[in-house]
Order: structure tokens, then C-alpha cells, then sequence
């Protein structure tokens, strides 16, 4: 299905692109979130009509979402999880889990604009991205941790990942020590 954007959306074009979209893209996404319109000759001329309106509304959510970005940037938000001794939870920190720390943290986000590589499945500092706008993206840090107390220790740089070694000594097997020497048993020489 062909369709027109009305807003810039990665990996498919810029605002008044045509763009070919599978049908289902476009019926269950783009169409019901006012992304784009079908490219009819007659939605084609409506859309010339309100391009200057769409565009400065474009450039106004990107102002307000540039806005946000100074503030946001670089900032850390703190989850504290249950673990096990090598660092690996019991569970995940999820894309919903990021975004719910961010708004505790004061900053309205929604889930999908939380993007995660993979599930945070480790303690330590996870990087996040998170999507203000088509053309505005900001990295916050996560820190996950089991304590507030670790999660300070872990954003002043030291490795609560590592297993402590215990000093267990492993006899070594010595199998001189387990034969008698020659000529001190009971048996003669022969």
C-alpha cells in the first residue's frame, strides 16, 4: 500500500515522502496513529494544502522535545532488583521498567519510547535510549542494583559484578606418599 507520511519515521522517509508500506503496517499503525495517509490524488492535494501547518507543528514538537533533551540527556535513574551472587537477576529490567523510572524521575515518557539493545539481565550501568522525537534522541544511564547503597558504590566506578574468591586450599595428590620405599616393609628383598 502506498502512503503519505506526515511525519519523519526512521528507516521509511521524511515528512511528504510516498513510500510503499506492507498493508498491515499501514492499516494497524500509521493510518490509526495519523502518521501518514493513503496516497489518493485526492489526500495527495489535502496534504499540500496543510503541509505549512504540519511542518510547523513538526518543528514546534521538535523544539519542545529539544527542550526535554537538555535536561534529560546524560541523566541516571536507579532500579533496584533482587540478584544473584554473579550479578544476574532474577527477571529483566524492561523498556516499561526504564520508562517508569524516568517518570518517577519527574520526565512524562511513554514505554515506546524507551529503546533497549536487549533486556537489562545484569547489575551494572546499562545505557537506554530514549526517542522525544522522530529527530531527537537522548541516552540516560540505568543503574541496577540490589541496594541504593551498591548503586552508589557502582556509579563511583567499582565492579560489584566479580565473585569474591574464598581461600579454599586443594590438597594435591602425592603418590609417593601413598607406596611404601623399597626395604622398610615386611617383605625381603629379593
Amino acid at each position: 500500500m502506498q502512503v503519505i507520511l506526515l511525519e519523519r519515521i526512521g528507516r521509511l522517509g521524511q515528512m511528504g515522502d510516498v513510500v510503499t508500506v506492507k498493508d498491515g503496517f499501514a492499516r494497524n499503525f500509521l493510518l490509526p496513529q495519523k502518521k501518514a495517509l493513503r496516497a489518493t490524488d485526492d489526500n495527495r492535494k489535502q496534504f499540500e494544502v496543510q503541509r505549512v501547518q504540519l511542518e510547523a507543528r513538526n518543528l514546534e514538537l521538535k523544539r519542545e522535545a529539544e527542550a526535554v533533551n537538555t535536561r534529560l540527556e546524560g541523566k541516571s535513574f536507579t532500579a533496584i532488583r533482587t540478584a544473584g551472587d554473579t550479578g544476574q537477576l532474577y527477571g529483566s529490567v524492561s523498556a516499561r521498567d526504564v520508562a517508569d523510572l524516568v517518570t518517577e524521575g519527574g520526565y512524562t515518557i511513554e514505554r515506546r519510547m524507551v529503546s533497549l539493545d536487549s533486556p537489562i539481565k545484569t547489575l551494572g550501568l546499562h545505557t537506554a535510549r530514549v526517542q522525544l522525537h522522530p529527530e531527537v534522541t537522548s541516552k540516560i544511564t540505568v543503574n541496577v542494583a540490589r541496594s541504593a547503597e551498591e548503586a552508589e558504590r557502582q556509579t563511583r566506578g567499582e565492579n560489584l559484578s566479580v565473585v569474591k574468591s574464598e581461600g579454599v586450599e586443594i590438597e594435591t595428590f602425592n603418590a609417593d606418599a601413598m607406596f611404601e620405599a623399597p626395604g622398610t616393609g615386611d617383605q625381603p628383598d629379593v
